[in-house]
Parts: C-alpha cells; sequence; structure tokens
C-alpha cells in the first residue's frame, strides 16, 4: 500500500512540474547555478572574513555578472566579423563569384540551409525586427518577448542570490520537511546523493572550466574562426560525458567553408584542431580529472546519459536540471533499502 501511494504521488508531483514548467524553470535554474557557486561565496566569505552571507552573496553574483559581460564584450565584435567572413564565402560560392569542386557542392548546400552565419550573426546582433514582421509578429509582441525575457533572467538572478543567502537555512529546511523518525535514514540518503552530486556537478564544472580555457586558447592559436564561441561550447557540453565530440561536426564544416575561402586548406586546419582535441582531453582526462574528481565519479557515464534523456523526456529542460539529484536518490534508495548490500555483506560475515 505505502508503495502504491508513492507511486501516484510521484505521478502527481511530476505532471504538477511540467503543467508549471515555465513558472519553475527559473528556481529550478537558479539552484542550480547556486549550488554551483557555493564554494565561491564560501571563498569570498574567507577573503571578506564576513560571519553572515549577504555581501559575500552579493559579491558572487556581481564577480558572475562582470565576468559573463567582459566576455562578451570582448569577443562578440569579433565574432560577429568571422560570421560576416564566413557568410561571404557562402553568398561567394552559391552566387557562382567563385567555383567550387565537384565534390563540395553538396556540402555546401547543406551548410548553406542549416548553418547560415548570417542567421547567427542577426541572433547575436538582435537584429530580427524584419523576420518577426515578416512571419506576422508586430514590433509591440517582439517588445514584450524580449521584456519577458529580460525579466526571466532578472528573476533566475534574484532566486540566485537569496538561495546564495540562505543556502545553510534551505538546507536544514529540507531536512525538517522529512518526520523524525525517518529523518535519520533520509539524511543518511541525502548524503550520499550530496557526494555523487559533488563529484559530477561541482567537480565535473570545474573540469569543464579548465576544458573551455583550453578549447578556446588552443582553436585561437591554430587559427580557428569562431575560436571563442566554439571553446566555450565544448566547455558546456563536457558537463555531459562523451557530448564534447559532437563538436567536431560544427568545427569540420567551419574548417570547409573557410578552406573554400582560400585560407588553410581543410586538411590542415582540421588536423590542427584535431590536434587541439587531442592534447586537451589527454591533459583534461589524465591530469586534470583524477586530481579533482578522483578515480570513481559517482555516476557511471552510461547512468547519466540515461538520466538524462529519460528525465529530459518527461519534463523537458527542468528534467534535465534535476535528472542527477533524481537519479542519485533512487539510486541510493535502492541500495540501501533494496539491494543492501552492506548489510547483505555483514551478515555473511558474521556467519563465516
Amino acid at each position: 500500500m505505502h508503495l502504491v501511494i508513492g507511486v501516484i504521488l510521484a505521478v502527481i508531483i511530476v505532471l504538477l512540474i511540467n503543467y508549471l514548467s515555465e513558472a519553475l524553470l527559473p528556481f529550478f535554474a537558479a539552484c542550480l547555478i547556486a549550488y554551483m557557486l557555493q564554494p565561491l561565496v564560501e571563498l569570498n566569505r574567507r577573503w571578506t572574513h564576513e560571519k553572515g552571507r549577504v555581501i559575500s552573496s552579493i559579491l558572487t553574483v556581481v564577480e558572475v555578472i562582470a565576468v559573463v559581460a567582459g566576455i562578451t564584450y570582448l569577443f562578440l565584435p569579433s565574432v560577429v566579423d568571422e560570421l560576416d567572413e564566413l557568410h561571404r564565402i557562402l553568398h561567394q560560392i552559391t552566387s557562382g563569384e567563385r567555383q567550387l569542386p565537384d565534390e563540395f557542392v553538396g556540402i555546401v548546400n547543406f551548410v548553406e540551409d542549416h548553418f547560415n552565419p548570417q542567421e547567427i550573426k542577426g541572433m547575436l546582433s538582435g537584429l530580427k525586427i524584419e523576420s518577426l514582421i515578416s512571419k506576422g509578429t508586430t514590433l509591440l509582441g517582439a517588445s514584450l518577448n524580449v521584456v519577458l525575457d529580460i525579466l526571466g533572467w532578472a528573476l533566475t538572478i534574484i532566486y540566485v542570490l537569496f538561495i546564495l543567502i540562505d543556502y545553510p537555512q534551505i538546507s536544514r529546511g529540507f531536512k525538517l520537511i522529512v518526520p523524525y523518525k525517518y529523518r535519520e535514514n533520509a539524511i543518511s540518503i541525502v548524503h550520499d546523493v550530496q557526494d555523487s552530486m559533488n563529484h559530477y556537478f561541482r567537480g565535473q564544472g570545474f573540469v569543464a572550466l579548465i576544458a573551455t580555457v583550453f578549447y578556446c586558447v588552443g582553436f585561437y592559436i591554430i587559427g580557428l574562426p569562431l575560436a571563442i564561441p566554439m571553446g566555450l561550447l565544448v566547455g558546456i557540453l563536457y558537463m555531459i560525458p562523451y557530448f564534447q565530440y559532437v563538436t567536431l561536426i560544427p568545427v569540420a564544416i567551419i574548417c570547409l567553408i573557410y578552406s573554400l575561402g582560400g585560407g588553410d586548406t581543410f586538411m590542415s586546419l582540421f588536423g590542427k584542431s584535431l590536434l587541439v582535441y587531442a592534447i586537451s582531453q589527454s591533459v583534461c582526462d589524465y591530469i586534470i580529472t583524477p586530481h579533482v574528481m578522483g578515480k570513481e565519479m559517482g555516476l557511471n557515464p552510461a547512468v547519466i546519459l540515461l538520466a538524462l534523456s529519460v528525465w529530459g523526456s518527461l519534463l523537458g529542460i527542468i528534467g534535465m536540471i534535476i535528472a542527477l539529484p533524481a537519479t542519485s536518490l533512487l539510486m541510493s534508495y535502492y541500495e540501501r533499502y533494496i539491494s543492501n548490500p552492506r548489510q547483505r555483506s555483514e551478515k555473511c560475515g558474521d556467519t563465516d
């Protein structure tokens, strides 16, 4: 009966989260960001010698916003210029101004249809008014959408700030939700989940940050167009095991377009890019990761991919955010109360 009630409650919670996904997304995203920034808050507390958390939390949010704004200010103009250059090459080829080998015709047509640099530049520059009007969207509606997007980001930042300030109280509050007689067992499960999450989110997040630096610098040294955006993309996908290799496809496309414009040959530029992947992966996998995360990551990569797929299908972006905590919770519960290998091994030891 308890199992049936638990399943029913779980289904109701999933349906409720799915129904309220748009309203809950800023909060769940803020929880994840606050969890990732918690070590930085503690560092700022030690630096400012603050007993509370208000100043250190505000300082942490300001530091992160300043870093993001600085990166955008420094590299966005060059990214727009490089997109202009790639678009110019594509336009020359498709208009017949530049001759194209026959074996590249199909590839370039595919790139023109699915990877148009001019559209990406328009998205980055915010110059999409004409396309919005052509689709029947009024300027007022587009402006309202922009305002709502800004408010959504602002709400997320506010959530992050308040969660960081009250982080210890929130953690204790979750413990008090559990009835007293179940609290000890629940806390032990939460500790298991926390260990897994610390290994993955904070450990893998730090490794992903190092990988981002390596890839950005490496791509910039070899002269790959859009080096910074591609390095950032690799770093973001580094949070999901093995997904960073998906970026080989856009890197190959960029190398192809650039080589058709009379720059470096495709094989030369793509070969240098593969060398960046090989060096960066070797450093991150064999030097950085063992020191940061140890030999065990807490969750098997196959389990991580499966959890992201299942929870993402159920709850969308919110599901992908809570996938690893929820999966760690279920696995810890199964290990302690269903398979229970520790208790079984202790019993076998007593029998012997």
